[in-house]
């Protein structure tokens, strides 16, 4: 009984010395035991955004974006800030994470400018296994450009996050991921997972992925097989500098730019084509800068959607850093055209 209650009070000092540490300093790993640890991280960033043009205002862009008048907005905001917890018991971890992308109930930007936290990521590790929810297997996060706007050209990139059961040996993963036929009149009908088949390769020179992705889209009176691909890397180049790609083609529907276009289109399977450029330069060991260009077209939908910017980031300590970037965003659906130029700084001290 007195092991017992003295194991429970170090695990609660060790909380709440992390709890402390947290508010001062990075790297909160806390070791509860021979086999138990407990990490948190997460960033908080803060944001100032100015947009200008036919496409309205949002926090960031992606594959959607309404035409309307020229107008321009500025806003300051904080939501992108995040919290995540791990916890690792032997072979097994388990890891979660929060933000506040999604606005509360009841609030506004008059009074309180409140954001409910929102489920990211919630996964368990164990071995070559993982069940739970993150990002796609089809997805590289690697390969995702360093910008202010979050994300930076979803336009260009698969940007999804789901249930899955995913197995990982060296290079190969293979799932089952969560169905979803967005499109038609009714999608409730799927009744088998998505498949995902992804290979990296890796060395000294960076990463490189190609994945495969198979799945039956079937909303009511449709069954149709959905076939995709994607490459994508991290190359890099002289000294710490870094060039980043992302080619996409196939019926992926909601997998790629988020929400460009549906999976079914006038009872058809969508056809996608998108990639993204990025190169990263480094100006000194605080500062650095990326410009890049996403793109990407459905082909039943006549959508299209590109975004180009470029920006500079300064690390002000090795866990603070401010940037501003500059770029544009531009729409076109069925011969409707709109842009907007936007200029955002930035300000993110990671946990």
């Amino acid at each position: 009984m007195l092991l017992q209650k003295l194991k429970i009070n170090k695990i609660a000092i060790a909380i709440a010395l992390t709890a402390i540490a947290t508010t001062a300093q990075a790297g909160y790993k806390i070791k509860i035991s021979d086999q138990d640890t407990i990490e948190f991280g997460g960033y908080i960033k803060a944001d100032a955004r100015y947009v200008d043009g036919t496409v309205p205002f949002a926090d960031y862009w992606i594959g959607g974006g309404a035409t309307g008048p020229d107008a321009s907005q500025f806003k300051l905001h904080a939501r992108e800030t995040r919290f995540n917890t791990k916890y690792t018991h032997g072979e097994v971890m388990a890891f979660l994470e929060l933000d506040f992308s999604s606005p509360s109930v009841g609030g506004n930007e008059v009074i309180s400018n409140s954001y409910s936290p929102r489920l990211r990521h919630a996964f368990i590790k164990y071995k070559n296994w993982m069940i739970g929810q993150t990002w796609s297997t089809f997805m590289n996060t690697s390969a995702i450009p360093e910008s202010a706007d979050f994300g930076g050209p979803i336009v260009g990139e698969v940007f999804v996050r789901q249930g899955q059961i995913r197995y990982t040996n060296g290079g190969l993963q293979l799932a089952i991921e969560n169905p979803q036929s967005w499109g038609g009149t009714d999608s409730t009908n799927d009744n088998l997972p998505d498949v995902i088949a992804k290979y990296s390769f890796k060395g000294d020179w960076g990463s490189v992925s190609v994945a495969g992705l198979v799945r039956q889209l079937e909303p009511k009176g449709i069954d149709k097989t959905a076939v995709g691909a994607s490459v994508t890397g991290r190359i890099k180049t002289v000294g710490k500098d870094d060039f980043r790609f992302q080619l996409h083609h196939g019926d992926l529907g909601r997998y790629v730019g988020a929400t460009i276009t549906k999976d079914i289109v006038g009872g058809k399977v969508e056809e996608t084509t998108a990639y993204t450029v990025a190169y990263r330069h480094f100006w000194n060991n605080e500062l650095r800068s990326t410009i890049y260009y996403g793109h990407a077209e459905g082909e039943l939908a006549k959508t299209e959607r590109s975004h180009f910017a470029v920006n500079l980031f300064k690390s002000l300590t090795k866990n603070l850093s401010v940037g501003v970037e500059f770029g544009n965003y531009d729409v076109s659906d069925a011969g409707v055209e709109a842009d907007s130029n936007y200029l955002q700084l930035s300000a993110k001290f990671v946990l």
